[in-house]
Protein backbone atom coordinates (compact mmCIF):
# COMPACT_ATOMS: atom_id res chain seq x y z
CA UNK A 1 0.00 0.00 0.00
CA UNK A 2 1.05 3.31 -1.19
CA UNK A 3 1.31 6.52 1.60
CA UNK A 4 1.53 10.03 1.20
CA UNK A 5 4.52 11.22 2.85
CA UNK A 6 4.12 15.48 3.98
CA UNK A 7 6.91 17.36 4.63
CA UNK A 8 7.08 18.11 8.62
CA UNK A 9 8.97 19.81 11.01
CA UNK A 10 10.63 18.81 14.87
CA UNK A 11 11.67 22.10 16.24
CA UNK A 12 13.06 22.61 19.68
CA UNK A 13 12.75 25.35 22.55
CA UNK A 14 16.18 26.09 21.79
CA UNK A 15 16.19 26.84 18.50
CA UNK A 16 16.74 23.75 17.41
CA UNK A 17 14.99 22.28 14.00
CA UNK A 18 14.92 18.61 12.51
CA UNK A 19 13.20 18.37 8.87
CA UNK A 20 11.79 15.17 8.07
CA UNK A 21 8.27 13.53 6.82
CA UNK A 22 4.97 12.86 8.44
CA UNK A 23 2.22 10.30 6.85
CA UNK A 24 -0.07 13.11 8.61
CA UNK A 25 -0.94 16.02 7.17
CA UNK A 26 -1.64 19.60 8.79
CA UNK A 27 -1.02 18.20 12.08
CA UNK A 28 0.73 20.09 15.38
CA UNK A 29 1.79 18.75 18.42
CA UNK A 30 3.71 20.24 21.68
CA UNK A 31 5.48 18.33 24.54
CA UNK A 32 8.49 17.84 26.12
CA UNK A 33 11.06 16.11 23.63
CA UNK A 34 12.69 13.51 25.19
CA UNK A 35 14.66 9.94 24.40
CA UNK A 36 14.07 6.10 25.18
CA UNK A 37 16.69 3.70 24.37
CA UNK A 38 14.57 0.39 24.35
CA UNK A 39 15.15 -1.65 20.98
CA UNK A 40 11.39 -2.79 21.74
CA UNK A 41 8.30 -1.72 22.90
CA UNK A 42 7.09 1.05 20.67
CA UNK A 43 3.45 -0.15 21.92
CA UNK A 44 3.63 -0.04 25.32
CA UNK A 45 5.47 2.93 25.72
CA UNK A 46 2.90 5.27 23.46
CA UNK A 47 0.03 3.79 25.70
CA UNK A 48 1.60 4.62 28.77
CA UNK A 49 0.56 7.02 30.78
CA UNK A 50 3.82 7.87 32.81
CA UNK A 51 4.70 9.76 29.03
CA UNK A 52 1.67 12.06 29.08
CA UNK A 53 2.57 15.58 27.66
CA UNK A 54 5.77 14.24 25.81
CA UNK A 55 7.30 13.79 22.32
CA UNK A 56 9.03 10.07 22.05
CA UNK A 57 12.68 10.26 20.65
CA UNK A 58 13.05 6.60 19.61
CA UNK A 59 16.78 5.95 19.80
CA UNK A 60 16.08 2.50 17.94
CA UNK A 61 16.62 2.98 13.89
CA UNK A 62 13.74 1.40 12.76
CA UNK A 63 10.10 0.92 14.57
CA UNK A 64 7.56 -0.73 13.21
CA UNK A 65 9.00 -4.54 12.43
CA UNK A 66 6.80 -6.60 14.93
CA UNK A 67 3.83 -4.16 13.83
CA UNK A 68 0.59 -4.08 16.37
CA UNK A 69 -1.57 -6.62 18.68
CA UNK A 70 -3.97 -5.44 20.96
CA UNK A 71 -3.42 -7.41 24.15
CA UNK A 72 0.00 -5.30 25.19
CA UNK A 73 -1.29 -1.94 25.51
CA UNK A 74 -0.15 -0.55 28.86
CA UNK A 75 -3.64 1.33 28.70
CA UNK A 76 -7.13 1.47 26.99
CA UNK A 77 -5.96 4.69 25.45
CA UNK A 78 -2.51 6.63 23.69
CA UNK A 79 -1.15 9.24 25.76
CA UNK A 80 1.66 10.49 23.93
CA UNK A 81 2.18 13.69 22.36
CA UNK A 82 4.08 12.70 19.47
CA UNK A 83 6.70 10.31 18.02
CA UNK A 84 10.06 11.20 16.58
CA UNK A 85 12.05 7.75 14.83
CA UNK A 86 14.42 7.37 12.03
CA UNK A 87 12.95 5.05 9.63
CA UNK A 88 9.55 3.39 9.80
CA UNK A 89 8.83 -0.24 8.89
CA UNK A 90 6.56 -0.38 6.05
CA UNK A 91 6.46 -4.58 6.00
CA UNK A 92 5.99 -5.39 9.17
CA UNK A 93 6.25 -9.10 10.22
CA UNK A 94 5.43 -10.87 13.40
CA UNK A 95 2.51 -13.97 14.58
CA UNK A 96 0.81 -11.96 17.22
CA UNK A 97 0.78 -8.94 14.52
CA UNK A 98 -3.11 -7.48 14.25
CA UNK A 99 -2.32 -4.23 12.53
CA UNK A 100 0.53 -2.78 10.70
CA UNK A 101 2.40 0.00 12.92
CA UNK A 102 1.93 2.60 9.79
CA UNK A 103 -2.05 1.71 10.31
CA UNK A 104 -2.35 2.38 13.82
CA UNK A 105 -0.66 5.91 13.75
CA UNK A 106 -2.84 6.89 10.91
CA UNK A 107 -6.01 5.92 12.29
CA UNK A 108 -5.18 7.43 16.16
CA UNK A 109 -3.65 10.28 14.06
CA UNK A 110 -0.05 10.05 16.26
CA UNK A 111 1.62 13.10 15.56
CA UNK A 112 5.17 11.32 13.92
CA UNK A 113 8.16 12.50 11.84
CA UNK A 114 10.35 10.48 10.44
CA UNK A 115 13.40 10.59 8.43
CA UNK A 116 15.85 12.52 10.94
CA UNK A 117 19.08 11.09 12.47
CA UNK A 118 17.45 10.48 15.83
CA UNK A 119 21.29 10.01 17.34
CA UNK A 120 22.23 13.47 16.66
CA UNK A 121 18.48 14.36 18.41
CA UNK A 122 19.23 12.14 21.43
CA UNK A 123 22.70 13.56 21.60
CA UNK A 124 21.55 16.94 21.40
CA UNK A 125 19.06 16.28 24.08
CA UNK A 126 21.67 14.56 26.58
CA UNK A 127 23.91 17.55 26.21
CA UNK A 128 21.54 20.04 26.87
CA UNK A 129 18.84 18.35 28.88
CA UNK A 130 14.98 17.51 27.65
CA UNK A 131 13.33 20.47 26.63
CA UNK A 132 9.41 21.46 25.06
CA UNK A 133 9.36 21.16 21.62
CA UNK A 134 6.59 20.54 18.85
CA UNK A 135 6.47 18.25 15.20
CA UNK A 136 4.25 20.28 12.58
CA UNK A 137 3.29 19.66 8.99
CA UNK A 138 0.78 22.38 9.34
CA UNK A 139 3.20 25.48 10.23
CA UNK A 140 6.88 24.84 8.66
CA UNK A 141 7.54 28.32 9.69
CA UNK A 142 10.42 28.58 12.62
CA UNK A 143 9.53 31.98 13.88
CA UNK A 144 5.85 30.89 14.11
CA UNK A 145 6.20 27.72 15.55
CA UNK A 146 8.88 29.57 18.36
CA UNK A 147 6.43 32.10 18.96
CA UNK A 148 3.50 29.15 20.17
CA UNK A 149 6.83 27.19 22.21
CA UNK A 150 6.41 30.40 24.07
CA UNK A 151 3.31 29.18 25.42
CA UNK A 152 3.92 25.37 26.44
CA UNK A 153 4.13 25.02 30.42
CA UNK A 154 7.17 23.52 31.39
CA UNK A 155 6.47 19.61 33.12
CA UNK A 156 8.01 21.41 36.65
CA UNK A 157 4.91 21.60 38.73
CA UNK A 158 2.80 20.12 36.33
CA UNK A 159 0.12 17.67 38.49
CA UNK A 160 -0.20 15.75 35.10
CA UNK A 161 -1.98 12.46 37.32
CA UNK A 162 -5.31 14.25 36.94
CA UNK A 163 -5.48 14.01 33.35
CA UNK A 164 -4.68 9.79 33.57
CA UNK A 165 -6.28 8.31 36.89
CA UNK A 166 -8.94 7.01 36.74
CA UNK A 167 -12.26 8.72 37.21
CA UNK A 168 -13.89 6.14 39.84
CA UNK A 169 -12.78 3.17 41.50
CA UNK A 170 -13.00 -0.11 39.76
CA UNK A 171 -12.00 -4.13 40.49
CA UNK A 172 -9.39 -5.04 37.91
CA UNK A 173 -10.00 -8.53 35.97
CA UNK A 174 -7.25 -9.98 33.34
CA UNK A 175 -9.19 -11.53 31.02
CA UNK A 176 -6.50 -11.77 28.57
CA UNK A 177 -4.93 -14.30 30.77
CA UNK A 178 -7.42 -16.61 29.80
CA UNK A 179 -6.23 -16.18 26.06
CA UNK A 180 -2.54 -15.30 26.00
CA UNK A 181 -1.29 -18.02 29.40
CA UNK A 182 1.56 -18.40 26.91
CA UNK A 183 2.82 -14.61 27.80
CA UNK A 184 2.54 -14.77 31.40
CA UNK A 185 4.74 -15.07 34.09
CA UNK A 186 4.92 -18.49 35.55
CA UNK A 187 2.95 -17.54 38.87
CA UNK A 188 1.51 -18.87 41.75
CA UNK A 189 -1.78 -18.30 41.11
CA UNK A 190 -2.75 -18.98 44.73
CA UNK A 191 -0.10 -17.59 46.87
CA UNK A 192 -2.12 -14.11 46.67
CA UNK A 193 -5.82 -15.37 47.54
CA UNK A 194 -7.32 -13.95 49.87
CA UNK A 195 -5.91 -10.34 50.13
CA UNK A 196 -7.13 -7.31 48.97
CA UNK A 197 -5.08 -4.83 47.84
CA UNK A 198 -5.65 -1.19 46.71
CA UNK A 199 -4.08 0.37 44.29
CA UNK A 200 -3.66 4.11 43.84
CA UNK A 201 -3.94 5.13 40.19
CA UNK A 202 -1.41 7.90 39.30
CA UNK A 203 -1.62 6.51 35.47
CA UNK A 204 -0.97 2.93 36.53
CA UNK A 205 0.33 0.43 33.55
CA UNK A 206 -1.88 -2.60 32.88
CA UNK A 207 1.05 -5.10 33.59
CA UNK A 208 1.28 -3.90 37.26
CA UNK A 209 -2.11 -4.99 37.61
CA UNK A 210 -1.74 -8.51 35.26
CA UNK A 211 0.89 -9.37 38.10
CA UNK A 212 -1.25 -8.54 40.94
CA UNK A 213 -3.71 -10.59 39.61
CA UNK A 214 -1.68 -13.16 38.50
CA UNK A 215 -1.03 -14.04 42.16
CA UNK A 216 -4.40 -14.18 42.81
CA UNK A 217 -4.88 -10.99 44.82
CA UNK A 218 -8.35 -8.93 44.59
CA UNK A 219 -7.45 -6.14 43.55
CA UNK A 220 -8.94 -2.62 43.83
CA UNK A 221 -8.12 0.81 42.13
CA UNK A 222 -8.98 3.92 43.28
CA UNK A 223 -8.26 7.38 41.92
CA UNK A 224 -5.62 9.32 42.80
CA UNK A 225 -7.36 12.07 44.50
CA UNK A 226 -8.91 9.49 47.19
CA UNK A 227 -8.84 10.38 50.53
CA UNK A 228 -7.66 8.75 53.52
CA UNK A 229 -11.22 7.83 54.90
CA UNK A 230 -12.14 6.23 51.62
CA UNK A 231 -9.02 3.48 51.51
CA UNK A 232 -9.25 2.91 54.85
CA UNK A 233 -13.06 2.13 54.19
CA UNK A 234 -12.09 -0.74 51.93
CA UNK A 235 -10.09 -2.18 54.65
CA UNK A 236 -7.13 -3.44 52.89
CA UNK A 237 -3.98 -5.90 53.37
CA UNK A 238 -1.59 -3.88 51.56
CA UNK A 239 -1.25 -0.55 48.83
CA UNK A 240 0.63 -0.13 45.83
CA UNK A 241 1.25 3.36 44.49
CA UNK A 242 1.55 3.38 40.76
CA UNK A 243 3.44 4.92 37.98
CA UNK A 244 2.52 8.07 36.62
CA UNK A 245 3.51 11.56 34.68
CA UNK A 246 4.38 14.93 35.86
CA UNK A 247 6.26 16.49 38.90
CA UNK A 248 5.99 14.80 42.00
CA UNK A 249 6.02 17.31 44.03
CA UNK A 250 2.90 18.87 42.34
CA UNK A 251 0.81 16.15 43.39
CA UNK A 252 0.32 17.14 46.84
CA UNK A 253 -3.12 15.93 47.90
CA UNK A 254 -1.54 11.93 47.29
CA UNK A 255 1.64 13.24 49.27
CA UNK A 256 -0.77 14.34 52.58
CA UNK A 257 -2.89 10.80 52.22
CA UNK A 258 -0.27 8.56 52.10
CA UNK A 259 1.50 10.31 54.49
CA UNK A 260 -1.35 9.71 56.73
CA UNK A 261 -1.87 6.06 55.69
CA UNK A 262 2.34 6.15 56.85
CA UNK A 263 1.47 7.52 59.98
CA UNK A 264 -1.44 5.90 61.13
CA UNK A 265 -1.41 2.59 60.14
CA UNK A 266 0.74 -0.63 59.16
CA UNK A 267 -0.19 -1.29 56.24
CA UNK A 268 2.37 -2.40 53.75
CA UNK A 269 2.72 -0.23 51.13
CA UNK A 270 4.72 -1.07 47.75
CA UNK A 271 5.99 2.05 45.64
CA UNK A 272 6.34 2.04 41.68
CA UNK A 273 8.28 5.10 39.89
CA UNK A 274 5.96 8.04 40.64
CA UNK A 275 4.58 5.94 43.88
CA UNK A 276 8.33 5.57 44.68
CA UNK A 277 8.56 9.27 45.11
CA UNK A 278 5.36 10.02 46.38
CA UNK A 279 6.55 7.86 49.60
CA UNK A 280 9.54 9.74 49.78
CA UNK A 281 8.25 13.35 49.56
CA UNK A 282 5.51 11.87 52.22
CA UNK A 283 8.30 10.88 54.09
CA UNK A 284 10.00 14.61 53.79
CA UNK A 285 12.34 13.97 51.13
CA UNK A 286 12.74 16.16 48.34
CA UNK A 287 12.86 15.52 44.72
CA UNK A 288 14.23 17.27 41.40
CA UNK A 289 14.12 16.90 37.65
CA UNK A 290 16.83 15.15 35.84
CA UNK A 291 18.07 16.57 32.99
CA UNK A 292 17.08 14.12 30.32
CA UNK A 293 15.86 11.22 32.59
CA UNK A 294 15.90 7.70 32.27
CA UNK A 295 14.05 5.99 29.92
CA UNK A 296 15.18 2.43 28.59
CA UNK A 297 15.26 -1.26 29.34
CA UNK A 298 18.89 -2.12 30.42
CA UNK A 299 19.35 0.33 33.44
CA UNK A 300 21.46 -1.54 35.64
CA UNK A 301 20.52 -0.63 39.54
CA UNK A 302 21.96 -2.00 42.58
CA UNK A 303 24.49 -1.20 45.55
CA UNK A 304 27.84 -2.78 46.57
CA UNK A 305 28.51 -5.52 44.67
CA UNK A 306 25.17 -6.41 43.32
CA UNK A 307 22.99 -5.18 40.26
CA UNK A 308 20.03 -5.77 38.19
CA UNK A 309 18.79 -4.96 34.83
CA UNK A 310 16.26 -2.64 35.07
CA UNK A 311 13.41 -0.66 32.79
CA UNK A 312 13.14 2.67 33.40
CA UNK A 313 11.09 5.36 32.76
CA UNK A 314 10.88 8.52 35.07
CA UNK A 315 12.05 12.67 34.03
CA UNK A 316 12.50 13.35 38.32
CA UNK A 317 14.28 11.25 40.94
CA UNK A 318 14.68 11.47 44.92
CA UNK A 319 17.37 13.55 46.25
CA UNK A 320 19.68 11.17 47.97
CA UNK A 321 20.68 14.35 50.71
CA UNK A 322 17.38 14.78 51.80
CA UNK A 323 17.17 10.83 52.92
CA UNK A 324 18.05 12.05 56.49
CA UNK A 325 15.93 10.31 58.69
CA UNK A 326 17.94 6.94 59.64
CA UNK A 327 14.81 4.76 59.62
CA UNK A 328 14.84 5.03 55.68
CA UNK A 329 17.69 2.71 53.80
CA UNK A 330 18.65 2.99 50.34
CA UNK A 331 18.86 -0.40 48.74
CA UNK A 332 19.30 0.57 45.30
CA UNK A 333 21.76 3.16 43.30
CA UNK A 334 20.76 3.86 39.55
CA UNK A 335 24.61 2.62 39.01
CA UNK A 336 24.46 5.06 35.57
CA UNK A 337 24.38 8.23 37.56
CA UNK A 338 24.20 7.38 41.22
CA UNK A 339 20.91 8.36 41.88
CA UNK A 340 18.45 6.67 44.27
CA UNK A 341 16.89 3.71 42.88
CA UNK A 342 15.08 1.73 45.96
CA UNK A 343 14.12 2.67 49.39
CA UNK A 344 12.66 0.33 52.51
CA UNK A 345 11.40 2.03 55.93
CA UNK A 346 13.18 -0.01 58.76
CA UNK A 347 10.03 0.29 61.10
CA UNK A 348 7.25 0.51 58.63
CA UNK A 349 6.64 -2.67 55.72
CA UNK A 350 6.89 0.08 53.16
CA UNK A 351 9.47 -0.16 50.19
CA UNK A 352 9.47 1.52 46.99
CA UNK A 353 11.72 1.52 44.07
CA UNK A 354 12.24 4.11 41.10
CA UNK A 355 11.90 1.28 38.14
CA UNK A 356 9.61 -1.21 36.71
CA UNK A 357 9.62 -4.63 37.97
CA UNK A 358 6.62 -5.53 35.89
CA UNK A 359 8.58 -4.56 32.63
CA UNK A 360 6.81 -5.72 29.33
CA UNK A 361 8.79 -5.91 27.73
CA UNK A 362 12.13 -5.86 29.39
CA UNK A 363 13.71 -7.39 32.15
CA UNK A 364 12.66 -9.60 34.80
CA UNK A 365 15.65 -9.83 37.16
CA UNK A 366 13.25 -7.20 39.47
CA UNK A 367 10.15 -9.66 39.07
CA UNK A 368 10.06 -10.89 42.53
CA UNK A 369 9.49 -7.65 44.38
CA UNK A 370 5.85 -8.75 43.42
CA UNK A 371 6.04 -11.63 45.42
CA UNK A 372 7.96 -9.98 48.00
CA UNK A 373 5.08 -7.50 48.82
CA UNK A 374 2.82 -9.93 48.80
CA UNK A 375 4.47 -12.62 51.25
CA UNK A 376 5.07 -9.07 53.29
CA UNK A 377 1.68 -8.18 53.25
CA UNK A 378 0.51 -11.67 54.08
CA UNK A 379 2.64 -11.79 57.14
CA UNK A 380 1.06 -8.60 58.63
CA UNK A 381 -2.31 -9.77 58.02
CA UNK A 382 -1.72 -12.57 59.86
CA UNK A 383 -0.08 -10.43 62.69
CA UNK A 384 -2.88 -8.31 62.58
CA UNK A 385 -5.41 -11.35 62.61
CA UNK A 386 -3.98 -12.83 65.98
CA UNK A 387 -3.69 -8.99 67.62
CA UNK A 388 -7.47 -9.05 67.17
CA UNK A 389 -7.60 -12.25 68.07
CA UNK A 390 -6.18 -11.82 71.22
CA UNK A 391 -7.47 -8.81 72.34
CA UNK A 392 -10.90 -9.96 71.92
CA UNK A 393 -10.28 -13.14 74.03
CA UNK A 394 -8.71 -10.59 76.63
CA UNK A 395 -12.14 -8.43 76.06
Amino acid sequence: MTYNRYPAILMLKDGKIYKGWTLLNSTTSFGEVIFNTGMTGYQEIMTDPSYAEQIITFTYPEIGNTGINYNDNESNKIHIKGIVVKNLCFSPNNWRKQESFISYIITNKIPHIFGIDTRALTKHLRKTGSMNGCISSQYLNPDLLSLKLKDIPRIEGSDLVQQVTTSKSYVFKDYSNQYFSYLQYKTDKTYGYGLKIIVIDFGVKHNILSRLDNYGCSTYILPATTSYTEIQSYNPDGIVLSNGPGDPSAIKYAIKTIKKIITYTNLPIFGICMGHQIISLALEAKTFKLKFGHRGLNHPSGIKQKAEVTSQNHGFAVTKESLYDKTINITHFNLNDSTVAAIFHSKKPIFSVQYHPEASPGPHDSDYLFKYFISLTKQFKQYNNYTNSSSNQIL
